[in-house]
């Protein structure tokens, strides 16, 4: 087992000269990453995690909305040999969403907590007491949460509340949803084998509402078994898609709930988040205040550099203000896992990006 404890990310911005290196025992803290559109923040996070992969042995479940770390198995051809080699040898995961190709992001209905089916349902356990009943009777019975083996039988019963639970899961399209196992096995039976890293790619899901349902499906199993203690790093890419301060479904307040609960109590347990977003303010502030770590590129928005300064005490306000003249790709690290804040040019990738900004379409000269 490897035993590195500083990751080299790249080299101080003033003295080329000097590594920037992170101290991989402090990522058993909860880490914020934030940097505008444009700032390098998905490449930069890449080569952090990057240096996880190979030189620690902490496992990675990456939520990746829009498939930039789907090609993480590959390595550049600038990558060295040793670095490809140990890329190769590692047990990377990824599972697509959609039509993609792949492995499916598959979870199980059933496996969601009565809460949350409600959610997905739309359904209030009170106000839709006898649908909310009935809906607990069809899970045990049913082999699969599929239509063609369940809508047949909910109109055919006597039970009117089953016969409203039948309309109501046709009017929801709920049970066309790709994200279904169906009876099949789930993406937590391979979170649980604990790979190296996990990518889910959530970023092809025909209906609005299936990236946050993986994802509370993928995190209520991991909150579910926490007494486990078995270490995972939860990496969330755009997590102000997942963790917003103003949920406004409640699909979106159960997830929200969820990661506030990881985010107060997981650490203990060794479920540790690395969020990453392009603004502090798009976050739950319950979820942010626990964030020890600080990845800070480009941002310009006064309103943000103020609610950093507030929130990270241990990173000056004059370094945090000095962001907003940021070259791409340069950062301020901040917090536990770094000795002293440093500005820092990343350093280059190892494995591919699959994400990337589309070029303006130019008229050919002549």
């Amino acid at each position: 087992m490897r035993t590195m404890t500083n990751l080299t990310i790249g080299s101080a911005v003033d003295d080329p000269e000097v590594p920037a290196e992170l101290d991989a025992r402090r990522f058993n803290r909860h880490t914020f990453w934030v940097g505008q559109s444009g700032s390098g923040k998905t490449y930069a996070l890449g080569v952090v995690l990057e240096q996880l992969l190979l030189q620690t042995e902490l496992p990675m479940l990456i939520l990746d909305p829009n498939g930039d770390f789907t090609r993480l198995r590959e390595t550049r051809g600038t990558a060295s040999d040793a670095d490809a080699a140990r890329v190769a040898e590692a047990d990377i995961r990824v599972f697509r969403s959609g039509a993609g190709a792949g492995e499916k992001l598959h979870v199980r209905f059933v496996d969601l907590v009565p809460s949350s089916k409600a959610a997905v349902l739309q359904m209030d356990p009170i106000a839709d007491a006898e649908e909310y009943n009935a809906l607990i009777h069809v899970e045990r019975e049913a082999e699969s949460f599929d239509a063609a083996d369940m809508l047949p039988d909910l109109r055919a019963s006597a039970d009117l509340a089953r016969v409203r639970l039948a309309n109501r899961m046709e009017n929801l399209q709920v049970l066309e949803w790709e994200l279904w196992s169906r009876g099949a096995s789930s993406v937590v039976d391979v979170i649980d084998e604990r790979p190296r890293a996990t990518v889910l790619d959530l970023g092809g899901f025909a209906h609005r509402a299936e990236p946050k349902v993986a994802a509370l499906a993928v995190l209520e199993h991991l909150w579910t078994h926490r007494e486990e203690r078995r270490p995972l790093l939860i990496v969330i890419d755009e997590a102000h898609n997942l963790c917003s301060p103003n949920p406004e479904t409640a699909v979106e307040r159960a997830l929200t709930e969820q990661l506030v609960q990881i985010a107060a109590e997981g650490r203990k347990f060794g479920l540790w988040l690395l969020l990453s977003t392009q603004r502090p303010t798009k976050i739950h502030p319950n979820v942010l205040s626990q964030c020890d770590n600080l990845a800070l590129m480009r941002v310009n928005a006064p309103r943000d550099l103020a609610e950093l300064a507030d929130v990270f005490g241990f990173a000056s306000e004059e370094a945090i203000r000095r962001s907003a003249e940021f070259a791409q790709g340069q950062a301020l690290f901040a917090g536990g896992f770094i000795s002293a804040p440093m500005f820092v040019q990343m350093g280059a990738r190892i494995t591919q990006e699959a994400g990337g900004d589309v070029k303006v379409p130019l008229r050919a000269a002549g």
